[in-house]
Formats: C-alpha cells, sequence, structure tokens
C-alpha cells in the first residue's frame, strides 16, 4: 500500500480554518486514528491522485496536515467504518454490509460525488488486430464461465489470431472492480479469477506493455499518464459507433457502459467536530480551482452547478446513500445530488 504524508506551509486562505503547521513534504505511515489537525484520507487508488491533489493545494493554503493513504475501495471503507479516517475515496458506491458495518459502529456518513471518470480497457501497443470491441466480446474474457476455458483471442472473435490472451485487472477489494463486472457481466463481484488481479494500476500498465498479447482494465487517469505503453481500446455502443475513452467522452456520456461517478464518503460526526473537515471540502467543491485541479490529474470535473449542490448537502449534513447497496450503471451526477434529503439505504442482515 502506498501512502503520502503532506505536511503544511504558512498561509492561510480565507475561506479556510487555521491549524498546526508543518514542514517539508514526506512520506510515511498514517497516525493509526483520526483526530488532532491532521486530515486523513484513505480507499480507492483511482480517487488517490484527486485527494493528492487537492490534498496539496488545501495544506499549501490552510496550513493542515494532510495525509492520503492507498488502501483500495474496500479497505478504505474497513477503516472509514473503523473511524480511523475522516474521508474515504471510493470508485464504487458504498455497499450494504458497509453500510451496516458503519451503523454498528455509529458511523453517519454523507456521500459526495467528486468527479467522473472512465474506465479503459488497454492492449499492448504493438496489438495490431484490436481496434473496437462489444460490451458481449469482454463478457466473454471476463465472465466466471470463461475461467480456464476462453485463453485465445481467437475464441473473442473468429478474425482474431489463435494467441494467448493475457489478462490483468483490479483485485477484488477495488471499487473498479465491482463497477467493471456490473457493467460487463451483469453483476457485481462476478468475473473469472484466473487473472493477474491487483490494487495497483501500474502493475496492469506494465504488465500489459510487457506482453504483446495481454489486455486488461483500469481507470482512464492512468491510462492517460501512460499513452505511451497501453492501448486503449474503443468500445462499441449501443449505435454501432465505437466510442474511445476520454475525458470528453466521459462528460458527454457518450462512452458507455464504462463512464462512472467517483466519490468521497465523509465522517458526519468528524464533519461536526473537526474543523479542518468541512474547510477541506469547501475547497474541494468550490468550483473553478478544484475543477482544474481534477482536470490536471486526468478526471472529469463534476458540472460547475453540481459543486454547490454538494456543498449544500455537506452544510446540511445530509447522510445516507442514493444507491441500493450496490452499483448502478449509468448514473448521472444531476441524479446523485438531485435529492440532498436521501435516506441511508437499508442495511444488510447478518
Amino acid at each position: 500500500m502506498k501512502k503520502r504524508i503532506l505536511f503544511g506551509v504558512a498561509g492561510l486562505a480565507a475561506l479556510l480554518s487555521a491549524c498546526s503547521p508543518g514542514g517539508d513534504a514526506k512520506k510515511g505511515d498514517a497516525p493509526k486514528a483520526a483526530g488532532g489537525s491532521i486530515l486523513l484520507i484513505d480507499g480507492s487508488s483511482t480517487v488517490y491522485p484527486i485527494s493528492e491533489a487537492l490534498g496539496e493545494e488545501f495544506q499549501k493554503a490552510s496550513g493542515t496536515r494532510v495525509t492520503v493513504g492507498l488502501s483500495g475501495t474496500g479497505g478504505g471503507f474497513k477503516k472509514f467504518c473503523r473511524g480511523e479516517i475522516d474521508i474515504a475515496g471510493a470508485s464504487r458506491p458504498i455497499k450494504a454490509e458497509e453500510v451496516k458495518a458503519c451503523a454498528d459502529a455509529g458511523v453517519e456518513f454523507i456521500e459526495l460525488p467528486v468527479a467522473l471518470d472512465a474506465l479503459a480497457v488497454v492492449v499492448n501497443p504493438g496489438n495490431k488486430f484490436v481496434d473496437c470491441l462489444t460490451v458481449d466480446e469482454l463478457k466473454k474474457l471476463w465472465e466466471p464461465a470463461a475461467q480456464g476455458k476462453v485463453t485465445s483471442w481467437k475464441q473473442v472473435r473468429a478474425s482474431f489470431p489463435d494467441q494467448p490472451v493475457k489478462l490483468f485487472g483490479a483485485g477484488t477489494d477495488s471499487g473498479t472492480f465491482d463497477y467493471f463486472t456490473k457493467a460487463v457481466n451483469g453483476e457485481e463481484g462476478a468475473s473469472r479469477g484466473d487473472y493477474t488481479a491487483t490494487e495497483d494500476d501500474n502493475v496492469t500498465i506494465n504488465g500489459v506493455s510487457g506482453d504483446a498479447n495481454a489486455l486488461g482494465y483500469l481507470g482512464l487517469a492512468y491510462v492517460t499518464e501512460n499513452a505511451s505503453k497501453v492501448k486503449a481500446v474503443p468500445i462499441r455502443q449501443k449505435d454501432g459507433k465505437c466510442v474511445a475513452p476520454s475525458v470528453q467522452a466521459a462528460r458527454d456520456a457518450s462512452y458507455q457502459p464504462l463512464s462512472r461517478p467517483l466519490f468521497y464518503y465523509v465522517n458526519k460526526k468528524f464533519a461536526d467536530e473537526r474543523p479542518h473537515v468541512p474547510a477541506f471540502l469547501k475547497f474541494a467543491f468550490t468550483a473553478g480551482e478544484s475543477e482544474k485541479l481534477v482536470g490536471e490529474v486526468g478526471y472529469v470535473p463534476l458540472p460547475t452547478q453540481a459543486y454547490a449542490l454538494a456543498l449544500a448537502k455537506v452544510d446540511a449534513r445530509k447522510t445516507g446513500s442514493f444507491f441500493d447497496g450496490g452499483s448502478k450503471v449509468g448514473v448521472t451526477v444531476e441524479e446523485l445530488l438531485a435529492d440532498v434529503g436521501q435516506k441511508p439505504v437499508a442495511a444488510a442482515k447478518p
């Protein structure tokens, strides 16, 4: 697990509350429990670059020390429900069993979309035969029934060569895994198991770039950052057009079904008791600079009007989840923020 501690510098922004100043930026382990003047964020590897960018700038502006950890979405929720962190970054919605774990621990949460993303399917740059794939072809590769049986590219499409296909993808503790399996296989968590699974997207990048017959999937930002190492594969849409993953395609919803929102889950009690938590949220959900930072790290900023809706939700301390304990494909940010009076999803039965 990678973890970065960002230590504050002098200077205050008028909209932020003052906290303890620190020294130079350095890496290390986060404190074991939330508290004091340290803002603790952990969770999704996909959301990590966003949290890192926002955390650095917030720290410069406020002097608040910020720690950004990378435990995967599932690992982040475990820490969050134990009260160990202020904010969990997630690349899929909170599950019913996680809602129950938080409820059992007395943790109420505020659910906020923080950016938009596209999952990208990638192949080796030297691959000359894959120029577009259908969702059905992806399902042939990734459904549970494919395990040990679909091992050649020719089994995916008859015109493809009879070459072994090497698969790389997200680990089961990852929100990316949950969303991809829901979008492609129709059931969250349903996947073949004989592939290289990892919580570190760099493993997928390096694996696909090192094998001429490899295929993998991961968040768009990592693909953009490593464009010379992997090739993104366009996905055939219902109208027959092949659309490549991109910021614009995620923004205008033309890249389906692999476009998705990314989330922050905020501990309500900590938002009430620790001034640096709502101060960070005000920083993160103020249109303008926040949109710029999110765009700079390769993600799609929220629609401008959504930032005000998110802040209204924080100010009202509206808790609960829009989702029924699992991922939904094709949900818009406007839908997520339309009902700030939403109720928590039902807890899973023990």
